[in-house]
C-alpha cells in the first residue's frame, strides 16, 4: 500500500483582539460558533462533520481531526444547530464528479422526508431518543435520510444513544431463509484456509454447523482468487447445502466481475459479493462502479434460487477505506462509510457488514475506537434500512484484545445487530486476523435470548444438532448424519 502524507490544516481557530494565523481565509469560512471571547471557523461541511468526530486514528492520519477537545465539541454544538435540510444543498463530493453523490440525491425521498424536515441535527437527536421514533415510524422514514444525515446525528451520540435507536430499527431480509427479525442473531460460517484445501474448509464447515453457526450465510475468502476457483468452491458449498438441505446460502467472497463470469458458465451462485465505498473513487480503486453491481444483481436475480425471498447481494464495508486509497475527498472516514451504505441500500441486499478493525490501527487505533466506529457503522447502516451485520475483529498489531471484541460483541447483540462472524477459535488463518468464534456466536445467543433465523433454528432441531432451540444446547452426541463425513475428513487427516 503506498501512503500518502497529507498536510495538517491551519488552526482554525480566532481570538478577537488578537493575531489569527490564516485570518483572511476565515472570511470564506462557512460555519462559526463564538463560545465565550473566542470564534471558531470551519471552511465547509465536510470540514464541520470532521472536527466533530469522536477522535481516530484514520482521520489524525488523514489531517481533518479536531486539534483538541475543545474544537471537537464546539463543532457538535455547531452541527447541532444545522437544519437537517443543509444536506440537501450541499454536497460534500461535488454531483457532477461523483456518482454516489447523485445516487443519494437523485433517490431522496422528500415525502419520506418531510416528518422530521424542520429539525436540526441536534433536534433530530432527541426526536430519535425519544418514543414518538417507533419501528413504524423510523421505517417509513429511511427513504428521506441520507448517510450524511445520519452520520451527523451520530457524531452527537453517546454509545448508549446509538444503542438505543439501532435497537428500534427493524430490517428484515430473505433467501433461503429470513435474517433480521426481532429477538434474532445471524452468524456467518467463514471457514477459510490458506491454501483453500477442500478437506480444511469442509471439517470447518461442519464444526461450524454443529455450533449453529451458517444462517446468515456460508461465506469463503478465497486464497486464490480467479474465477475458476471461486467456481470450485461455490460446487462445495452447494453440495453440502444440498446433500444436507440446510435453509441457508452460500457465498464466495470474489471480485463481482468474477461471479459475473461464473454466472455465465453455469455456477451455483447464491449471493454476488462486493467490497464497497463511499465515493466513486474508491469504488473504481476497487475496480467496479454501480452500473457494475445493477448487472451483477440482475444475473443473480434471474438464477431464482431463493426459496423464501430474492435478496442476493452481499456487500462489506469498513472505516479508512476511502482513505487508504487515497479516495476520501477531505471526508471524515465515518461520514464516508455512511455514503458505503447508500450504494448497498439501492441494491437491497441480504446482508452488510462492516469489517470493523480489519484495516488495522492505522485508522482505529485501539478497542476504544474500534468499539466506537461498529457501534457508529452499525446505527447508521440499520437507521437507513441496511441489514446491517459487524465482523467483530482487529489485527494483531492494534492496541486490542479478545475482550474487546467481548465488550462489541455484547453491546451489538443488545443493540440488534442483524449477524456476525463464526471461525474456527476466533483466528482466520487465511487473512490473518481475529474475529468472533463459533462458540462466541453461542455465548451471545444465550446470554441475550436470541435465536437463529427461524427457518435454520427448525433445522438445527430436526437434524438432532442443537437438543432444543429453546436452550441453544448442543446435542450430546454427534448427529448420526454427520458421523460418516467426520470419519472421513479424520481418515484424510491421518488421524484414525
Amino acid at each position: 500500500m503506498e501512503w500518502i502524507a497529507i498536510s495538517i490544516p491551519p488552526d482554525l481557530v480566532s481570538v478577537p483582539g488578537e493575531p489569527c494565523r490564516g485570518a483572511r481565509k476565515h472570511m470564506d469560512y462557512k460555519y462559526t460558533y463564538t463560545l465565550g471571547a473566542r470564534t471558531w471557523h470551519f471552511r465547509s461541511l465536510a470540514d464541520l462533520l470532521a472536527k466533530a468526530t469522536p477522535a481516530r486514528s484514520g482521520d489524525r492520519l488523514a489531517g481533518v481531526i479536531a486539534e483538541s477537545a475543545e474544537e471537537r465539541v464546539v463543532a457538535q454544538m455547531r452541527l447541532a444547530e444545522l437544519p437537517l435540510r443543509a444536506f440537501l444543498s450541499e454536497a460534500l463530493v461535488p454531483y457532477e464528479q461523483d456518482e454516489v453523490t447523485r445516487l443519494i440525491l437523485d433517490t431522496h425521498d422528500l415525502a419520506a422526508f418531510a416528518p422530521v424536515s424542520h429539525l436540526t441535527v441536534g433536534d433530530f437527536r432527541n426526536w430519535l431518543l425519544g418514543d414518538h421514533a417507533t419501528p413504524a415510524a423510523l421505517g417509513k422514514l429511511r427513504g428521506g435520510l441520507t448517510p450524511e444525515m445520519v452520520a451527523a446525528v451520530s457524531k452527537l451520540m453517546r454509545n448508549q444513544d446509538l444503542i438505543l435507536v439501532a435497537k428500534k430499527c427493524r430490517v428484515t431480509t430473505a433467501f433461503r431463509n429470513t435474517i433480521g427479525l426481532p429477538g434474532h442473531l445471524s452468524t456467518r460460517l467463514q471457514p477459510n484456509h490458506p491454501t483453500d484445501n477442500i478437506s480444511g474448509i469442509a471439517a470447518s464447515l461442519l464444526d461450524g454447523l454443529l455450533y449453529g453457526n451458517g444462517d446468515a450465510v456460508i461465506g469463503i475468502n478465497p486464497a486464490t482468487d480467479n474465477v475458476s476457483q471461486a467456481i470450485k468452491l461455490m460446487r462445495l458449498m452447494d453440495d453440502v447445502i444440498r446433500k444436507y438441505d440446510i435453509p441457508t446460502q452460500s457465498c464466495v467472497l470474489t471480485h463481482v466481475t468474477n461471479t459475473l463470469e461464473a454466472i455465465e458458465q453455469g455456477a451455483p451462485v447464491d449471493l454476488v459479493f462486493q467490497s464497497i465505498g463511499g465515493t466513486e473513487a474508491t469504488n473504481s480503486s476497487f475496480g467496479f462502479n454501480l452500473a457494475t453491481l445493477q448487472e451483477a444483481q440482475d444475473a443473480a436475480l434471474s438464477l431464482k434460487r431463493g426459496t423464501v425471498g430474492n435478496n442476493v447481494m452481499y456487500f462489506e464495508t469498513g472505516q479508512g477505506s476511502s482513505l487508504s486509497a487515497n479516495a476520501h475527498h477531505g471526508i471524515d472516514q465515518q461520514t464516508c462509510e455512511a455514503r458505503a451504505y447508500a450504494v448497498a441500500r439501492h441494491f437491497d441486499p441480504l446482508l452488510v457488514n462492516t469489517v470493523v478493525g480489519f484495516i488495522g490501527p492505522e485508522y482505529l487505533y485501539d478497542g476504544k475506537e474500534i468499539i466506537r466506529a461498529g457501534l457508529e457503522d452499525h446505527f447508521c447502516g440499520k437507521l437507513l434500512g441496511v441489514p446491517m451485520g459487524c465482523d467483530i475483529c482487529y489485527t494483531n498489531h492494534a492496541e486490542a484484545d479478545q475482550n474487546d471484541m467481548d465488550n462489541l460483541l455484547t453491546l451489538l447483540g443488545v443493540a440488534g445487530c442483524t449477524f456476525i462472524m463464526g471461525i474456527p477459535g476466533s483466528d482466520d488463518i487465511m487473512l490473518n486476523y481475529q474475529t468472533t468464534s463459533f462458540h462466541d456466536a453461542l455465548y451471545a445467543r444465550r446470554v441475550l435470548d436470541l435465536k437463529p433465523a427461524p427457518e435454520f433454528e427448525d433445522w438445527l432441531v430436526r437434524m438432532q444438532i442443537f437438543e432444543s432451540a429453546a436452550s441453544y444446547k448442543p446435542s450430546r452426541e454427534l448427529p448420526d448424519l454427520f458421523r460418516g463425513p467426520l470419519k472421513g475428513l479424520t481418515r484424510e487427516g491421518g488421524h484414525e
